[in-house]
């Protein structure tokens, strides 16, 4: 796991979901979040994971990296589970059934948790279903601009 600064990986772009992310974030929101050039270096946290039994990350922008404290290569083997304290885990995972069934959530506030286990409260975090352009079910992504360290 690193600290500083992280490096770019110009191989992200090449990933389909992530354009996926930012246009199911448009269908459910109703508005973009940013463009695809933009996503990597957003002031803002940009997270998602796949649709596995117990789903992996595969992506996070610099600014959710640099909060997890992790590298791209270690972030994206890490269940998303284990973004939150294992006590916070149920609360979670209701977000996550609602997000199923709805589409999307907006507003959601929750402690995550770094890889050096420093604590951080999300605030105002929008979590939303991401689908390919057929409509597959690709995982769930977030979205948030505001955390405070505990």
């Amino acid at each position: 796991m690193t600290k500083g600064p992280v490096p770019k990986m110009a191989h992200r772009h090449e990933d389909p979901r992530l354009q996926a992310i930012l246009d199911s974030y448009e269908r459910w929101l109703g508005h973009p979040l940013c463009t695809l050039t933009e996503l990597e270096d957003a002031p803002f946290a940009v997270l998602a994971h796949g649709t596995e039994p117990s789903p992996v990350l595969y992506y996070g922008n610099r600014t959710a990296l640099s909060l997890w404290e992790m590298s791209f290569q270690d972030f994206t083997r890490m269940p998303s589970a284990q973004t939150a304290e294992s006590a916070l885990r149920d609360a979670r995972e209701r977000l996550l059934r609602e997000v199923d069934a709805q589409g999307y959530s907006s507003n959601y506030c929750g402690v995550r948790v770094s890889s050096t286990g420093r604590r951080f409260e999300i605030r105002r975090a929008t979590v939303w279903n991401v689908l390919s352009p057929t409509g597959d079910h690709l995982g769930q992504a977030a979205t948030f601009a505001s955390w405070r360290y505990l």
